[in-house]
């Protein structure tokens, strides 16, 4: 039995160094590969997501994993023998054709959703989004013919519902929306306008440089690049995060690089002698964005963290921010102001911008919506959630990369983030005491300590679901998140 687990752990291992390689090849297309070079690219991709699946459905691992279900396991074991069967039977449901197809189609799309974002121009990218859409449908119904949404959601969060979603995105619309209504009704809304100043970007640059390294993230171990649209990809000693900027709007690439690197500490925590095994990877994208949310909102967004940076931000823009205290960036960091750009959208409206594009991507799995017909569905949803219409398809529906890499599924993650964001920090704080004034104090080792301890080391032993309970004791809930938004932007808007 010792020799066929040992085997086990050497294929498991070789997955995920393939898997990583694909990786790779997806940050370089969107950081550093020659515009011409995506067709090559697209060919690439094709073909080690074809090795990738060749891995996955062959006899012998097929096999081996039948022989090692019948054997006595540790939890660790039986954990990494879920998880693979999990991928291989997806894997097996899925011909080896249609696996590279997708691969290709996804590798233009993204090409294409890049060139054609900036002009705005929907019409030239229609064709890519069709094709990957096709494919994408095809997948989920090889996956689960009777539920294709539910299908899709396993890669991302597995064991979610499109029906528990709908409850949970119901439950936090009828939540928000009036609580939006009161925070517009304020007396004395914060001023926004210090984010707006006069921000050059190499400077940027170094401040975004400083403060990932400051809430821990290893240098040695990953970078920071540019990209069209911020994102995280590798794992534990190699982990490349990226943002974006804009030198009359702080909040792009401020928040957005503490953001990424939320994601970063995540993968750089992982446990050094499990990360390569099917279990011993990130717990979910949920989970995964409940790291990332913490850091850029929790922490980045409180008071507690502006009285410390508030200082290196004025040395970094000399006589910029001279007539600014703490307390004013503090409120101009937290402006509840429904805008067009989910990126940059404050706490109380992005779950908003998430529910309208889950019921786009679940009609549009459904057949119910054309691909042609987004932009103006898209528009219609903005007016109705948000109460705006977007001027082009470069502030609407242009404006994600997701579809164009056939990630239908992986928008309701960001939401459910948001709410274990705020489960997380609630039981940190029984723990630890207050997090202003560790964020105040520059105390950002121990909240890292706190999330590497309770929830990165332990991958993926159990489910999403369980490891919140772990945590904090409850099962998730919307109630962490919306006591802390009315008890945040309550005093922020003096309700």
């Amino acid at each position: 039995m010792a020799s066929r687990w040992k085997t086990f752990e050497e294929m498991a291992g070789n997955l995920h160094d393939l898997m990583e390689v694909q990786q790779l090849l997806e940050w370089d297309q969107q950081v550093t590969m020659p515009r011409k070079g995506g067709a090559q690219r697209a060919l690439q991709q094709a073909a080690m997501a074809r090795v990738v699946h060749e891995r996955l459905t062959d006899r012998r691992w097929v096999d081996l994993l039948g022989e090692l279900e019948g054997e006595d396991a540790t939890e660790e074991q039986a954990a990494d023998l879920r998880e693979a069967r999990r991928m291989t039977d997806r894997a097996c449901k899925l011909p080896a054709s249609l696996v590279a197809e997708r691969a290709e189609a996804v590798s233009l799309a993204q090409g294409a959703w890049e060139e054609a974002k900036p002009r705005g121009d929907f019409a030239a990218f229609l064709p890519h989004l069709e094709r990957v859409l096709r494919l994408t449908r095809e997948t989920a119904l090889c996956l689960d013919s009777g539920a294709p949404y539910d299908a899709l959601l396993e890669d991302y969060e597995p064991g979610m519902t499109e029906g528990e979603l709908q409850r949970v995105f119901e439950d936090l619309k009828g939540r928000l929306r009036p609580f939006l209504d009161r925070l517009r009704g304020a007396p004395h809304p914060p001023d926004g306008s210090v984010m707006e100043r006069h921000y050059p970007v190499a400077a940027q640059e170094a401040l975004c440089r400083a403060l990932a390294q400051e809430v821990g993230f290893d240098f040695e171990a990953g970078r920071l690049d540019r990209s069209a649209h911020p994102f995280t990809n590798g794992t534990f000693r190699d982990v490349r995060i990226t943002t974006r900027y804009n030198e009359r709007r702080l909040n792009t690439a401020l928040f957005g690089t503490l953001h990424e690197a939320g994601h970063a500490l995540y993968e750089q925590g992982l446990d050094p002698e499990r990360y390569r095994m099917p279990a011993g990877q990130a717990c979910s994208l949920g989970i995964h964005e409940s790291q990332s949310r913490f850091w850029e909102n929790v922490v980045g967004r409180s008071q507690g963290f502006w009285i410390r940076t508030l200082p290196r931000l004025k040395e970094s823009f000399p006589g910029v921010l001279d007539d600014v205290d703490a307390g004013t960036f503090f409120r101009a960091a937290n402006v509840v102001n429904p805008s067009f750009i989910r990126v940059e959208a404050d706490e109380v409206t992005y779950n908003l911008h998430i529910v309208l594009r889950f019921e786009l991507e679940s009609a549009l799995l459904r057949g119910d919506l054309r691909p042609a017909d987004l932009p103006a569905a898209w528009n219609g949803k903005m007016e109705s959630h948000l109460g705006l219409r977007p001027p082009t398809d470069r502030e609407g529906v242009l404006q994600d990369v997701h579809w164009s890499a056939g990630l239908i599924g992986y928008f309701p993650t960001y939401a459910l983030g948001n709410l274990y964001a705020a489960q997380f920090a609630e039981a940190m704080e029984k723990d630890l005491g207050p997090l202003e004034e560790r964020a105040a104090g520059g105390d950002f080792g121990s909240l890292r300590e706190w999330l590497r301890e309770k929830i990165h080391r332990h991958g993926r032993k159990d489910l999403a679901p369980e490891l919140c309970r772990k945590v904090t004791g409850k099962a998730l809930s919307a109630e962490p998140l919306m006591a802390y938004l009315e008890r945040k932007f309550g005093a922020v808007y003096g309700l």
